[in-house]
């Protein structure tokens, strides 16, 4: 059985992501959300995100730095339903 989390972006789009799926970044992106990035790998930190509420869980460990109650959609998957002010 496959857990899926409930992800509410900017209070208005809401999304059903599988973390199995790809990472949070690849989610916002099929719901067609316009979202910066540059490396997808963790490094730059252009698409941090401030993290209202909710946890993640990091694929890669990013070398960008990530200010608490902030994440980086690029590397990490929900860990729990969210809440993101994009």
């Amino acid at each position: 059985m496959t857990t899926t989390f409930r992800v509410k972006v900017n209070g208005q789009h809401e999304l059903t992501v599988d973390p199995s799926e790809g990472t949070l970044l690849e989610a916002m992106e099929a719901a067609n959300i316009d979202t910066h990035y540059h490396c997808r790998d963790g490094f730059c930190g252009a698409c941090r995100t401030k993290l209202v509420s909710g946890d993640v869980y990091y694929i890669n460990e990013p070398l960008a730095f990530v200010r608490p109650g902030d994440c980086l959609p690029c590397c990490c998957v929900p860990a729990s339903d969210l809440d993101l002010d994009h």
